[in-house]
């Protein structure tokens, strides 16, 4: 008698509302710190803590060594486990580097239904998770694995830095210019990947920048002296750059036409293939964001796309900046002068048609 065929579902069916990491939008966010009452500040030897909204918590160890705190997991993405895994351990060691760390070691953070999927699916997640780590200098030191019907995945990673060189996202000036190192899109790719829709190349142009480290962006950041950075991940660029801008008491002015796309996201976008976190963060930003001039529908979505694993958004000194892109592009990034920074009210931000990136 024949075996009969086992069914092994489609990863991104099992993921609610796929199509980006599926952090809380900002509002909710900001209603769940309300709800907890008085937070205190970072003091003392604790560097960076909840209040300040940065990417990681610091804790400062001596005069030259503090540790980085990070974590961060989810749903799956796209349908390859392993590619997952890898995705997840990228995005999770990204907001060390945002903040000019290096990661140390981190443990897996998975959650997986205990029927319905194999666990040789959940092998391949976590050997593509200790692959990237291994990218990075990063031990894989065990985890922790529930039992959930939507399986998740992700990391919590211990990093290291120097204290007096961190960059954190309130020290933005007038002046600087805004670069981003990765481009945008991988939202709409991932919430056309949920519905079959994307083609090969361009469904590995999104994979290979998702699980493409920050490393080398957050190094180049170091030498040319950046102070304030951030990573673009759930909020979208505009929601990060609002984040930024808000907490270092200034405004932003964005050319829309420089912005960095991935293959075939500008297209996906005018199709309508929109995450349920992007939906979020147009509303949420729809009275800190002005648009002048005539930028695309798809664009401004773009603009707002949850991402995963996305890029370093850097502001630089106005005469680190020319050095700073010649380093990140020599490095084979896809890094762009999208904007600048202005005095204006803290955190809106102008997106202007502009020119094309280049």
């Amino acid at each position: 008698m024949a075996t009969p065929a086992v069914h092994v579902p489609r990863l991104t069916s099992l993921s609610p509302g796929a199509g980006c990491a599926c952090k809380l939008p900002l509002a909710k966010l900001e209603a769940v710190f309300a709800s907890m009452g008085t937070i205190e500040p970072a003091s003392g030897d604790l560097l960076v803590g909840a209040l300040e909204g940065d990417d990681a918590a610091v804790l400062r160890l001596d005069g030259d060594r503090a540790l980085v705190l990070t974590t961060d997991f989810f749903t799956p993405i796209v349908d390859d486990p392993r590619d997952w895994g890898r995705i997840a351990a990228a995005n999770a060691m990204s907001d060390v580097y945002a903040m000019g760390g290096r990661p140390l070691f981190a443990v897996n953070l998975a959650g997986w239904p205990g029927e319905g999927l194999p666990l040789e699916m959940l092998g391949a997640v976590l050997r593509g998770g200790a692959e990237v780590a291994a990218q990075a200098g990063c031990l894989v030191a065990g985890g922790h694995t529930i039992d959930d019907p939507v399986p998740k995945y992700g990391m919590a990673v211990v990093g290291m830095a120097d204290p007096e060189r961190l960059m954190t996202i309130d020290r933005a000036a007038p002046g600087d210019r805004l670069i981003l190192t990765k481009p945008l899109g991988t939202g709409v790719i991932a919430t056309a990947v949920k519905r079959a829709a994307v083609p090969g190349d361009v469904l590995r142009a999104a994979v290979d920048s998702m699980t493409l480290l920050n490393a080398g962006a957050s190094e180049a950041a170091l030498e040319a002296g950046v102070l304030a950075a951030t990573d673009v991940t759930g909020f979208g660029l505009l929601g990060h750059l609002h984040r930024m801008m808000a907490a270092s008491g200034v405004a932003a002015e964005i050319d829309a036409g420089r912005v960095p796309l991935l293959p075939g996201a500008a297209e996906l976008a005018a199709e309508g293939f929109v995450s349920g976190g992007t939906r979020a963060n147009l509303a949420r930003m729809s009275d800190d964001v002005t648009v002048e001039g005539a930028v695309p529908p798809e664009l401004i979505v773009l603009l707002h796309d949850a991402q995963t694993s996305g890029g370093l958004l850097l502001a630089a000194a106005p005469a680190a900046a020319g050095p700073l892109l010649d380093d990140l592009t020599g490095r084979g990034l896809p890094a762009a002068v999208i904007g600048q920074v202005v005095r204006g009210t803290p955190g809106r931000i102008a997106v202007r048609a502009g020119g094309p990136a280049g």
